[in-house]
């Protein structure tokens, strides 16, 4: 294998390497089990079942608001600084440190609710870690081909990362998720492995570590084919990343398209991260699942997105970026609607006879569209990034592109926060994403299919 396949397959490495993050923690496992634990929390300090639910719901959705609030402010200064100095390797070194160990914390979090808070804090800070490093390994990604093979690239590796999610979720249950909280076993019927104790749920608990093992393991490619180049001269510090930084944005008011994409992704990006915070959630608090039905559309929802991510990478090498970002909002606004318009008694008004399993269906196969739909998103808006970024300041522009994904990330889960506690219904508590997918998909008529990376002026 040549240098240049491998730092690609390096490259790739890294997501595969974070994807249980999204998949197992933010999901499918941790957070669906952080909801069940911080509800039986509050329901045993004397709130009611309703109350408690949305009592679990807005503290998730809290956590993520000041996370998002932190990475979009401190992202852009951080890509600026690391292209004005030449390197960046070292930030995802430490960015990764601070993950793993963040993620080991989680072993902490026992059904009794003691560690609820420290967990989530300690989970708030993995996300940070992952988002930040995210923005320093994307800034590589124009160097990795031309700007053909770019798409093909991208898709296939949030493919692989998706892949990734699969097995890491397939390991969980087979091995250590007490699918029957009851009898305390597996999946296969068998105690969670290393004989872990189900009574404390340390089958569940282990997903921490076992995110940071599973980084520390597939990182390995990573570290070892991706190179970083030294800077040949010592280069500027803070002052000139921050005026570098401030000539950037302030060149993004005459760039139309750049201008849009921004401002279109920060809205539908948004929205897309409140359907991953909040579909485990909502599945717990809404259609009363077990944690093992959770993991089944995990399961559907990886698989899919997978496959679609793949495809969806070869329609961006084919059609560009716009068009796949535009069919996965069109595909997520209705998935919104099915999620919001149903409960166990009723689909969009019309009763169901007692018992009925239309709602898991329905459930189920919004759970493939946004894992389908998301993975193609997410691998099309990296392409339409690289099309507008200067190659002299890749991070940087991540950094902004991380920046247009978080400055409104306390949008979604404040507006959640907002209506679950108005109407105290977490179904009712996620209507507002619906209205972002809506403003973003409209903004995309302001952008350019083939960007504007000629329109860059690199400081």
């Amino acid at each position: 294998m040549t240098d240049e396949r491998k730092r690609i397959w390096g490259w790739m490495a890294f997501d595969w390497a974070t994807q249980p993050f999204y998949t197992l923690g933010l999901t499918f496992i941790f957070g669906p089990y952080f909801a069940s634990v911080a509800t039986d929390y509050f329901a045993a300090a004397g709130e009611s079942p309703t109350a408690a639910d949305a009592h679990a719901q807005s503290v998730w959705a809290l956590a993520q608001t000041l996370a998002g609030l932190f990475i979009g402010i401190l992202g852009p200064v951080l890509g600026a600084y690391a292209d004005s100095t030449g390197r960046r390797m070292p930030w995802i070194l430490l960015f990764s440190a601070i993950y793993i160990v963040a993620m080991a914390a989680l072993w902490t979090m026992a059904p009794d609710g003691s560690a609820l808070w420290f967990c989530l804090w300690a989970f708030s800070a993995g996300f940070i870690a992952a988002e930040f490093a995210l923005i320093f390994v994307n800034a590589q990604l124009p160097s990795l081909g031309t700007e053909e093979s770019i798409g093909k690239i991208s898709g296939t590796g949030a493919s692989i990362g998706y892949w990734g999610g699969v097995a890491s979720l397939f390991i969980m249950l087979l091995l250590f998720f007490e699918a029957d909280a009851e009898a305390g076993t597996t999946l296969l019927g068998n105690p969670p492995a290393f004989g872990l104790d189900p009574e404390a749920r340390e089958g569940t608990r282990i997903v921490g570590p076992f995110i940071a093992l599973w980084f520390v393991v597939f990182m390995i490619p990573y570290f070892a084919w991706v190179r970083e180049a030294r800077p040949a001269t010592k280069q500027g510090g803070v002052r000139q990343a921050l005026g570098d930084l401030w000539t950037s944005i302030k060149g993004i008011a005459r760039r139309d398209s750049l201008k849009g994409f921004l401002i279109s992704s920060m809205f539908y990006r948004d929205a897309l991260n409140a359907l991953y915070g909040f579909g485990g959630v909502y599945a717990v608090l809404v259609l009363d699942w077990t944690l093992i039905q959770i993991a089944i559309f995990g399961i559907i929802g990886a698989v899919t997105a997978g496959i679609a991510t793949w495809v969806g990478g070869q329609l961006d090498a084919r059609y560009g970026p716009r068009p796949v970002i535009v069919g996965c909002i069109l595909i997520l606004i209705v998935v919104c609607t099915v999620i919001v318009g149903m409960t166990r008694e009723m689909v969009f008004g019309f009763p169901l006879a007692e018992g009925s399993t239309l709602p898991d269906t329905l459930f189920y196969i919004c759970g493939a569209a946004i894992g389908g739909a998301g993975g193609a998103i997410y691998a099309a808006s990296r392409t339409m990034m690289v099309r507008h970024t200067h190659p002299d300041r890749p991070t940087e522009a991540f950094g902004l592109f991380a920046l247009s994904g978080k400055a409104t990330a306390f949008l979604a889960p404040a507006m959640i926060f907002v209506f679950t506690s108005i109407t105290g219904d977490p179904r009712l508590g996620i209507s507002p994403v619906i209205l972002l997918f809506m403003v973003g998909l409209i903004l995309l008529v302001f952008v350019n299919k083939d960007g504007d990376r000629a329109a860059w002026s690199a400081p």
